[in-house]
């Protein structure tokens, strides 16, 4: 056996001296892509971060797990010990993340954001502003008390409540006031921000889960709770048969009927003298026939008793030659216009009894607007759905095909928008949505009336939570990269630590107390609270963590809800602060 050891040494000996030059080309390709900057370097350190971010996210500590958060402290970790690439592509990745993630947040809560503006945006906007000025307030008093430059601590206040955008500009405020002066007089904001960020994003979610422990929140009975509050049961489509006895609907035409009903209702059906018929708008309802009527379940008694009384003969089981089908919207040229406008129930002797949409079933109405994805309970002859199907689209494969056209139009315009300067009276600089606010506001207005002007961004909700969740880590990712370069040396030198428990104040502070508010005082709904404070705080992953917890939109709808205000007080306030103490 020695031998043979001895032999195979001698063999790897010759290798290595005649093959060493070889080895060595081998072995630099790798050392390259590692320290070299290069488009495959760059792709390999942010791949290496997101992957690494993700899997660690999943970790639960004390039963809590931070999810794709957990990417920005990779990427710090990346940033200090060198794994980087270029600024300028970290500053493109992070922009664009950005962008992808409010775009996607945009589209999916549009339709909703704006009845949710309707009924509570101006209480949550107060609420939102309650945590904007207190943050300020604070920064403001650690300022004069610890005798802390204010270009210093607007940089902690832009990082203590992650708003990049206001870093920007109050870093163009310092520049233009102080033109010409001693720079080491006025320290760069970014060195504030760097150390304030990282809590910043962690403060927010921690005061999530200590509010949700200290009212001792239970998740499932508040997602039920809240989803009931924006689709009660009692506005539930159910079906009833109804034998007419009433003296004032014998002899009308269902037009009538419905038109005078005391709550939405669709006639589906119709039995007259045992023949079973599909009723259409000018068909006339004799005393004695029995119909199916499909409406809200809290409006059936009210229409039972101006129809007549309840029949024990079910009409939902009888079909006879009729059929009933569910078809998928998915023409554009039909998304985006009424039910009624179509005239599919008059044009192909068809009843369209129910809609549902994003998981949620009403009754069908004339004025209903139809969206991209809807699904329609279709009853009559199997050739008169056929047509209906045609003319709506029904087809999935189309579907699921993307809308590039609509999302990329949608986010030139968002660009464009957030870009607008908006001049106010007083402040030097002109105030920017920047463009997250602006790729925001696009794409919620883009959801909502785009079919007016013929772009239809409709995604998937696949689609949506992939463009979203690219988006997000890709951000957290470059914020982790760009950080992690002053973030252990702001830290071990000079008051780095006590920097960070200035941004911890101006972070948990002010979310801390109105959450409290909202869910006590207020009686918001915790997933509301979530999504309230993560846009107050103009905060993406804190978003992200709150629409993991819920696994709806709610949070989001929220987020939505005081995002563009908060943007554009974030912004004003960042500048006048400079303005104002510097």
């Amino acid at each position: 056996m020695k031998w043979v050891l001895t032999l195979l040494k001698k063999q790897l000996t010759i290798y290595l001296t005649y093959n060493q030059p070889d080895i060595e080309i081998r072995m630099n390709w790798l050392t390259d892509l590692i320290i070299n900057d290069s488009v495959a370097h760059a792709i390999l350190v942010y791949c290496v971060i997101i992957a690494t971010g993700v899997a660690l996210g999943k970790v639960k500590i004390f039963n809590v797990s931070l999810g794709i958060t957990f990417v920005l402290f990779a990427g710090i970790a990346a940033g200090h010990f060198g794994f980087v690439t270029k600024h300028e592509v970290i500053e493109f990745v992070r922009d664009f993340g950005l962008i992808l993630f409010v775009f996607s947040i945009g589209l999916q809560v549009g339709p909703a954001f704006f009845s949710s503006l309707r009924k509570s945006g101006l209480k949550m906007n107060i609420l939102a502003m309650l945590i904007v000025f207190t943050g300020a307030l604070i920064t403001i008093i650690i300022h004069f008390l610890a005798n802390v430059p204010m270009s210093l601590m607007t940089g902690i206040m832009s990082g203590a409540v992650t708003n990049t955008p206001g870093l920007g500009a109050a870093q163009q405020t310092l520049s233009e006031i102080t033109a010409g002066m001693d720079p080491e007089k006025f320290p760069d904001p970014s060195i504030g921000y760097a150390v304030a960020y990282p809590f910043g994003v962690v403060g927010v979610i921690l005061s999530m889960i200590f509010i949700r422990k200290m009212f001792r929140i239970n998740l499932d009975k508040e997602l039920k709770v809240i989803s009931e509050k924006l689709h009660h049961p009692d506005e539930i489509p159910e079906k009833v048969s109804i034998q007419v006895k009433s003296k004032k609907i014998a002899g009308k035409s269902v037009n009538e009927i419905v038109k005078n009903s005391p709550g939405k209702m669709v006639i589906s059906r119709l039995l007259h003298k045992g023949e079973l018929l599909l009723p259409g708008p000018d068909t006339v309802i004799e005393e004695n026939d029995i119909i199916l009527v499909v409406a809200e379940k809290k409006s059936i008694p009210a229409i039972i008793d101006y129809i007549g009384t309840e029949s024990d003969l079910d009409l939902s089981t009888r079909m006879g030659k009729m059929v009933s089908r569910r078809i998928v919207v998915t023409n554009p040229a039909v998304a985006g216009k009424s039910l009624g406008s179509l005239k599919l129930r008059s044009r192909y002797n068809i009843n369209i009894t129910r809609i549902e949409r994003s998981g949620i079933e009403f009754v069908a109405s004339s004025g209903l607007i139809l969206q991209m994805g809807d699904r329609m309970t279709v009853v009559g002859d199997e050739g008169s759905i056929e047509n209906v199907a045609r003319e709506v689209g029904n087809s999935l494969r189309r579907l699921y095909e993307p809308n590039l056209i609509p999302i990329f139009v949608g986010i030139i315009l968002g660009i464009l928008l957030g870009s607008i300067p908006l001049k106010i009276p007083g402040v030097s600089n002109p105030v920017k949505l920047g463009l997250a606010g602006g790729s925001l506001i696009v794409a919620m207005v883009l959801s909502k009336f785009g079919y007016r002007f013929s772009l239809v961004p409709y995604t998937t909700t696949s689609a949506n939570l992939m463009l979203r969740e690219t988006g997000i880590v890709l951000f957290l990712a470059s914020v982790g990269l760009k950080a992690g370069e002053k973030f252990i040396p702001s830290l071990t030198s000079g008051d780095g630590f006590i920097w960070m428990g200035y941004g911890a104040i101006i972070t948990v502070l002010p979310v801390f107390i109105t959450g409290i508010l909202a869910i006590r005082w207020m009686k918001y709904n915790y997933f509301e609270v979530c999504g309230l404070l993560a846009g107050s705080m103009t905060d993406p992953p804190a978003l992200a963590y709150a629409s993991n917890l819920a696994q709806s939109e709610i949070p989001a709808v929220a987020y939505a809800t005081v995002y563009p205000l908060v943007m554009f007080l974030r912004i004003f306030i960042a500048q006048l602060l400079i303005l104002l103490f510097v």
